[in-house]
């Protein structure tokens, strides 16, 4: 992954500074422990493979080396609790939005939190918000985007795909990323 493509397009208001890592076990788990220091705010998180992804109600999420985008976003907002009320719909129609824009491929999003194309899973989002009473103390956005991902388990091959899998083609996992920080950065309450 191209680190300083996306360092020199996405750093912004949003996005103060990122950490890649070759492996790591989940992104969001890493997240949650650094995120209460306000130094981490901005902080963007990406992986090329996670060997503990997770997604939600429990569940894993695979990350394919190479192939997908696995990304967190630690936040600390200065809005209430109640203002970031459907802010995990408004996430999934900013990746919608971006891969329209980049590719004029139409997903489908599936209520709460994952996106859809040709009715198999490609994205999906966890958001997660550390409060005391209705003040945020941080907001830990994850999503995994499955880009060129060619190889999925027996359990997942009839309900997930990716990019490649469906377009027959290879994807830049830079220019995807870069435009969904663009459009997640137009949310106005984080």
């Amino acid at each position: 992954m191209d680190i300083q493509k996306i360092k020199e397009e996405s750093i912004g208001k949003l996005i103060k500074n990122i950490e890649y890592y070759e492996e790591i076990g989940s992104t969001h788990t890493y997240a949650k422990e650094i995120a209460i220091d306000k130094q981490n705010d901005g902080k963007l998180i990406l992986a090329e493979i996670q060997t503990l992804g997770i997604g939600t109600k429990g569940r894993s999420w695979y990350t394919g080396r190479g192939k997908n985008l696995a990304v967190t976003i630690i936040l600390h907002p200065k809005c209430k609790i109640n203002q970031l009320e459907g802010l995990t719909i408004e996430i999934a129609n900013k990746i919608k939005e971006s891969i329209e824009n980049l590719y004029g491929y139409e997903l489908n999003i599936k209520e709460p939190n994952d996106l859809m194309l040709n009715n198999k899973k490609i994205c999906g989002i966890l958001t997660e918000i550390n409060t005391i009473g209705e003040n945020i103390n941080y907001l830990i956005i994850s999503f995994g985007f499955n880009v060129n991902e060619e190889c999925f388990s027996e359990e997942t091959k009839n309900i997930a795909t990716s990019l490649k899998r469906e377009y027959k083609k290879e994807f830049s996992r830079e220019d995807i990323l870069i435009e969904i920080l663009k459009n997640i950065e137009k949310i106005e309450q984080i």
